[in-house]
């Protein structure tokens, strides 16, 4: 399709990042460029304490060079299972400095979740927050899981604050014995240790792999992204093409509320901002509104990255509305739609308008992102990014015309590599020429602009995170009361999308809140069933297969 999209571009916004991201050959070159030029900025905020650019630099290189000093070798996968702390930054940039692999994990995970990412990554080695090491200690059987390190969430706010975090964070397990594996080590020792040992910079190019990002597929079964260097470099060189024209180079400072370990924040905020120089705001808990509102108050911010329900939670928020929003000057949307109701309540109480983005975690995820000066609300999900070429395609992978619907597919140096060790599931996603299939249908209008009306697969987008039907219904189906289930996603004003189950019971004493509790038990939480169903039979194929589709429309 020709680029119809440049020609809209906003002013300052460059065409093509090619010669920029050449300039950085690995994510460590981009890190230890932004150290070296805002050395003394804050880098990132938690719970009123601040972390440097310079400070950033020192730890994330005595926990590399830890990591080098117990044998961890470029191209090795070092899981990361903490919410939003201080100490996931260090131990991620640690991790990239290593020359190790990040495979990122949500902390809420179940052992069932988390063994499977942890045993298909073969990842030997993992950081967790310790509120979240009794989940590892159950799943540790089923990995091949090495090397442990443990932190206090308060290990890194001073040693009078840190002791009093720690003391008053509810619910904390802890690894008991018996022990199968060498005790764990804590981040503190690690980093200790970490300057008396040798650092020795890995030589990294843009082919080497940065992060399994694991996301999920047709079949329910999640998936390991191989995102490499040069996929993400390319990214952030992307996104910072886009918004630089709004924000000053070490000036600014974005709220993250999102958590790091999503592909969303990883990007723009975790990497992005800090290619600028900016500060994150760290906000461990957004449900916690009170907290986070003190948060808001206390540390002027200029800019916010959220989905949808975290800006109508905000809006909802009698204490959000009294806050001081001269400093803010962008405002950015993904990973689910933005309904124009928030979108234009959120303009009406900030005035500044939320531009809308699209990607995936197979494109590092930008794709696209409306200009970030347009205070419409058309419902599109903006313009291709510098770089990055756009097909909309039909059933027969033909190019199809300018406002035309079909598959949106897309070709550009942020798309992945391809899945880990699963090349039959690279040939479903990937055209012979190479453009990605991301299995959503939209369409360009005359002005480059791209619409997405709808996803092909059965994915169930809660929050922002994809749920898939498989996995759910074959939890259900353990259950010893159903005989038969399928998962969709209904609407839902909080989270956009709920998870709905329809089950033919074995059990007739079988009810709702059982079956929600017992799901719960095995699934993180935005993939529990929020509403169930129990019907006679189901709408089925010629062949028997259920029919989710028309569980969602029986018109």
């Amino acid at each position: 399709m020709k680029p119809i999209w440049l020609e809209h571009y906003p002013p300052g916004v460059a065409t093509d990042i090619t010669d920029v991201a050449l300039a950085y050959p690995s994510l460590i070159d981009l890190f230890e460029t932004s150290c070296a030029n805002y050395a003394q900025k804050t880098a990132y905020i938690s719970m009123g304490v601040g972390l440097s650019y310079a400070q950033l630099d020192q730890k994330s290189r005595n926990f590399a060079a830890w990591l080098q000093s117990i044998g961890i070798k470029p191209g090795d996968r070092v899981a990361l299972m903490m919410p939003n702390m201080l100490q996931y930054p260090i131990c991620l940039l640690g991790t990239l400095r290593a020359g190790a692999i990040a495979v990122n994990v949500n902390p809420l995970y179940t052992p069932t979740e988390l063994v499977h990412q942890l045993a298909d990554s073969q990842a030997e080695t993992i950081i967790i927050a310790e509120n979240f090491a009794h989940t590892l200690q159950t799943a540790l059987p089923g990995t091949v899981i090495k090397n442990i390190v443990v932190t206090g969430v308060g290990d890194m706010l001073g040693s009078v604050k840190g002791l009093v975090v720690n003391l008053v964070v509810k619910h904390i397990k802890k690894m008991v014995p018996p022990w199968n594996l060498p005790q764990p080590y804590s981040l503190k020792q690690a980093l200790a240790a970490g300057k008396h040992a040798h650092y020795q910079r890995p030589d990294l190019t843009h082919a080497d792999l940065a992060f399994l990002q694991y996301t999920g597929g047709t079949t329910g079964v999640a998936k390991g992204v191989m995102l490499t260097h040069g996929n993400m470099v390319s990214n952030v060189c992307q996104a910072h093409a886009w918004v630089r024209p709004y924000l000053k180079d070490g000036e600014e400072c974005v709220v993250t509320a999102l958590p790091l370990y999503h592909i969303f924040a990883l990007t723009a905020n975790c990497l992005t901002f800090l290619k600028l120089g900016a500060a994150n705001l760290l906000i461990m808990n957004p449900r916690d509104v009170p907290t986070f509102m003190q948060d808001l108050r206390k540390t002027p911010f200029t800019a916010i990255t959220g989905v949808n329900t975290l800006f109508n939670l905000l809006l909802n928020s009698p204490d959000f509305l009294k806050l001081d929003f001269s400093k803010l000057r962008v405002a950015l949307g993904g990973g689910m739609a933005v309904q124009e109701v928030v979108a234009k309540h959120w303009l009406k109480v900030t005035g500044i308008p939320i531009a809308q983005a699209y990607g995936l975690t197979e494109t590092s995820p930008a794709v696209t992102i409306n200009p970030l000066n347009d205070t419409r609300f058309t419902g599109s999900i903006g313009l291709p990014v510098p770089s990055t070429e756009i097909s909309i395609r039909g059933s027969s992978s033909e190019d199809l015309p300018q406002g035309e619907s079909g598959e949106i597919c897309v070709r550009g140096p942020q798309v992945m590599r391809g899945y880990w060790k699963r090349p039959d599931e690279d040939a479903k996603v990937f055209d012979a020429d190479g453009f990605l299939r991301t299995g959503d249908i939209g369409y360009v209008d005359s002005q480059g602009y791209i619409f997405l009306q709808d996803r092909i697969k059965d994915i169930i987008l809660v929050s922002g995170f994809n749920v898939y039907p498989n996995e759910v219904e074959a939890v259900a189906m353990q259950h010893p009361g159903v005989r038969e289930v399928a998962a969709i996603g209904v609407p839902d004003e909080h989270s956009g999308e709920a998870v709905k189950l329809y089950v033919i019971r074995k059990d007739p004493t079988l009810t709702e809140a059982e079956l929600i509790t017992f799901c719960r038990s095995m699934l993180v939480g935005y993939k529990t069933p929020k509403h169930v169903e129990f019907r006679e039979d189901l709408p089925r194929s010629n062949v028997g297969k259920v029919l989710r589709r028309k569980l969602k429309d029986p018109a």
